[in-house]
C-alpha cells in the first residue's frame, strides 16, 4: 500500500512519526527477528488451550440442584441452615466430596454470604461405595438425590429484610464408562431475615447419617482491589526474576541505542514495550479462560508441561543467538526501508516483540504476591481472570510507563559506541543459557532417544541458518538450505508433539539425593502421617520452575533446613510438577493454588501451614519449631 503525504495534513507529525516507527528499520538483527517471537505468543492460546480443549466433551448438566432452607425466616443472632439438594440423573453420580483416590474431583459446595456475616461450615453426606466398569475397585459416590448442608450465624445487627445469598455447586458427573469435564453452576436464595419462622423441610435437615464428613470452614472473602494491588506488585517484582534477565538484557541494549536518538523514540519504545506486556498477559488470559471452559486445568506456567511449547520457545531462543552473534540479519524491502527512514529506526514491532518476550520467558518464574493474585483469579468469573491478569501486565510493564513519563532517565545509559558489538555477543550467550535450560526441562518429558533427536533437528536448523546468510554461498545451495530451516524446524517441533508425555508419572519416582531425604508425594499418606502426629512437608516443584530450583538450592537443601527437618523428624514429600499430573493439579487446586512454587506443612490437630513461593530459611525452620512445641 502506497502512503501519500496528503494523508498527512500539517500538524500531525506525531502521528507520522509513530506510523512511521511501525515500518522501522528491522535490518539491525536484534529488532527483526523479535518478529518470531510475536508469531510465537499469538500462537500460545493454541499451544497452551488447544490440547486441552480436545480432552473431553463439552459441558453438560448432569445433575440439578435446588436451595431450601431449614425455617421460613430467622431472626438476627440465629444460626441458619441451607441445603443444596442434588437430583443426579438417572445412571449417572458425582464423586462424593471424599473420592476414594485423588485423581477423582470432590463433589463441593460454596456459599457467598453478605459481607462482614461469619463464614459457613459445610456438611457433605458420606457417599456410597459403589463398583464401575472403570475401577477396579469400590469408589465413594452421590447418586440420586443428597443433600449439602451449609450452616452459618446471622449477625445481630443484621437489620429484617430479604437478603439474596449465592450457593456454586462444583461437580463431576461420570457414568459406568467415562466422566464428564467438571461443571460448576449457580443458585440465589432469597433467605428472610425476620422472627416468626416456622420449620420447614425437616425431612432434609434432620434425617443425616450417623457418620458424615466433619464441616470445612471457608475462608474469609477476598477483596478484589487487594488482590488487583497484589498482582500489581508482583508483576512489578516478576522483573526482578531471573527468567526475564535474558529478555531485560535485550531490552537495555534497544535502550541504549534509543537514549541517543531523541525522546520521542525512548517514549514510543516504552509504550510499545508495555503494550506488548499487556497483549501477551490478554493472550494467557483468554488461554486460561477458554482450557476451564473446557474442564481442564489451569496455572501459572502449565504451557510448559508441554513438549511442543518448550521445542518452539527453544527454536525461538536459538534464532536470537544466531542474530545477536551476527550469523543473519534480516533486511526489509527497499521501499519499506526507505519508508522507515523517515521515522525512529527502532521499530514498534521490535519493541512489543520485546514485551511478548518477556511475559514468555516470566511465566515459569513465580514472585511474591504473584501466586495469590493468579490463584484468586483462575477460580473466579471470565471477567476477573481478565482483571487480575491486566493487573499483572501493568505492575511488570510499569517500569516502562515510568520510563515513558519520564524520557530524561534513559540518558543515564551508556553512549552508544563500539562496546555494543562485545555486549550483542555477550546476550548472545545469555541466551544461548537459556535455550539449554530449556533442553533440561524437556529432558524430563521426553525419552533420551528423542531429546536427542530434537537436539540434532535444532543444530542443523542453526546449521541452515548460516548456509542461508553466508556471504561465500550462492545460487541454489541458499534455496535448499531454506528448505532445510524448514524441515529441520518442522521435524524438531513434530517429535515433541509425538512424545508421550504420559509415559511416567511424575509423582512415582522418589527424590533422595541431596540433604534431605524426599519421599513421593502421596496425599493420603501425608494425611494419614498427620493425623497421627507427625509432620510432613510437601514440595510441589517442577523442572521448569526457576524460583523452585532456587528455593531448593539457597534455601531447603540447606544444613540448617535440613537439620531442623532431622531434629524435629519432619517427613518430607516432593510432587513433581514438570509434567502433567491431574492428582497435583487437584492437590492444588483444593489449596486455592494454580501455580508453583507450593509448599506446605502438614501439623497434627492443627490446619495445614501454607509458605510463602520466596521461602527463607529462618521462616521454614520458625513454622516447624512452633509446630512441634
Amino acid at each position: 500500500m502506497r502512503l501519500r503525504r496528503a494523508a498527512f495534513p500539517r500538524g500531525t507529525q506525531p502521528l507520522r512519526l509513530l506510523l512511521a516507527t511501525v515500518a522501522g528499520d528491522l535490518s539491525e538483527g536484534i529488532r527483526a527477528i523479535r518478529w518470531a517471537s510475536m508469531l510465537v505468543l499469538a500462537c500460545l492460546p493454541l499451544l497452551t488451550a488447544s490440547t486441552l480443549l480436545g480432552q473431553g466433551p463439552g459441558r453438560a448438566e448432569k445433575a440439578s440442584f435446588s436451595v431450601v432452607a431449614d425455617k421460613t425466616a430467622h431472626a438476627p443472632g440465629e444460626q441458619a441452615s441451607l441445603a443444596a439438594v442434588m437430583d443426579i440423573e438417572r445412571g449417572w453420580h458425582t464423586n462424593s466430596n471424599q473420592p476414594t483416590f485423588e485423581y477423582l474431583i470432590p463433589t463441593k459446595i460454596e456459599i457467598a454470604l453478605p459481607a462482614g456475616w461469619p463464614g459457613a461450615s459445610i456438611d457433605y453426606p458420606r457417599g456410597e461405595m459403589k463398583t464401575f466398569a472403570f475401577a477396579d475397585q469400590p469408589i465413594s459416590v452421590y447418586e440420586e438425590e443428597v443433600a449439602l448442608i451449609a450452616t452459618f450465624i446471622i449477625p445481630d445487627s443484621q437489620t429484617e429484610g430479604v437478603v439474596p445469598v449465592e450457593l456454586k455447586l462444583t461437580y463431576q458427573a461420570c457414568d459406568d464408562r467415562s466422566c464428564l469435564p467438571p461443571v460448576t453452576t449457580a443458585r440465589t436464595f432469597d433467605l428472610t431475615i425476620g422472627p416468626g419462622g416456622q420449620p420447614t423441610h425437616q425431612e432434609i435437615f434432620q434425617i443425616r447419617e450417623a457418620e458424615s464428613s466433619p464441616p470445612s470452614s471457608q475462608k474469609p472473602p477476598v477483596s478484589l482491589p487487594l488482590i488487583l494491588l497484589l498482582g500489581v506488585v508482583g508483576g512489578l517484582i516478576l522483573n526482578a526474576m531471573p527468567c526475564v534477565l535474558p529478555v531485560l538484557s535485550l531490552k537495555i541494549f534497544g535502550l541504549v541505542k534509543s537514549a541517543g536518538k531523541g525522546r520521542s523514540q525512548v517514549v514510543v519504545g516504552s509504550l510499545a514495550t508495555a503494550l506488548g506486556i499487556l497483549l501477551s498477559f490478554w493472550a494467557l488470559a483468554l488461554a486460561a479462560i477458554l482450557a476451564r471452559s473446557a474442564g481442564a486445568a489451569v496455572g501459572w506456567g502449565v504451557q510448559f508441561q508441554e513438549p511442543t511449547f518448550v521445542v518452539v520457545l527453544t527454536l525461538i531462543v536459538i534464532l536470537f543467538c544466531l542474530n545477536l552473534w551476527g550469523v543473519f540479519e534480516i533486511v526489509l524491502p527497499m521501499r519499506l526501508a526507505q519508508f522507515a527512514d523517515s521515522g525512529p529506526k527502532e521499530g514498534v514491532p521490535g519493541h512489543l516483540a520485546s514485551g511478548l518476550f518477556a511475559t514468555l520467558m516470566a511465566t515459569p518464574c513465580s514472585a511474591p504476591f504473584l501466586g495469590t493474585a493468579v490463584s484468586f483469579a483462575l477460580s473466579q468469573p471470565a471477567s476477573t481472570i481478565f482483571a487480575v491478569f491486566t493487573a499483572i501486565a501493568v505492575g511488570m510493564a510499569l517500569p516502562y510507563f515510568i520510563l515513558a513519563a519520564a524520557p530524561r532517565t534513559a540518558q543515564l545509559l551508556p553512549k552508544p559506541g563500539p562496546w555494543m558489538d562485545n555486549l550483542r555477543i555477550v546476550m548472545g550467550f545469555l541466551l544461548a543459557a537459556a535455550a539449554i535450560w530449556l533442553l533440561y526441562v524437556l529432558a524430563a518429558q521426553v525419552s533420551r532417544e528423542r531429546l536427542a533427536f530434537i537436539e540434532l533437528a535444532i543444530l542443523g536448523m542453526a546449521m541452515f541458518v548460516w548456509i542461508r546468510h553466508s556471504s561465500t554461498i550462492r545460487g541454489w545451495v541458499r534455496k535448499l538450505a531454506l528448505v532445510g530451516i524448514v524441515i529441520t524446524m518442522v521435524v524438531a517441533v513434530a517429535l515433541a508433539a509425538g512424545a508421550d508425555v504420559t509415559r511416567v508419572d511424575p509423582s512415582s519416582t522418589g527424590h533422595s539425593t541431596g540433604l534431605i531425604d524426599w519421599l513421593t508425594f502421596d496425599r493420603q499418606e501425608a494425611e494419614r502421617l498427620a493425623s497421627a502426629g507427625h509432620l510432613v512437608f510437601v514440595d510441589v516443584t517442577a523442572d521448569w520452575c526457576f524460583t523452585c530450583k532456587v528455593n531448593e538450592r539457597l534455601v531447603l537443601e540447606t544444613p540448617e533446613v535440613a537439620g531442623a527437618f532431622e531434629k524435629h523428624e519432619v517427613i518430607s514429600m516432593k510432587a513433581d510438577w514438570t509434567t502433567r499430573s491431574d492428582t497435583i493439579t487437584q492437590y492444588l487446586a483444593d489449596h486455592g493454588r494454580y501455580g508453583i512454587p507450593f509448599y506446605l506443612l502438614y501439623r497434627p490437630d492443627q490446619d495445614p501451614h501454607v509458605f510463602s513461593e520466596l521461602l527463607t530459611k529462618e521462616a521454614v525452620v520458625s513454622v516447624i519449631e512452633q509446630a512441634s512445641e
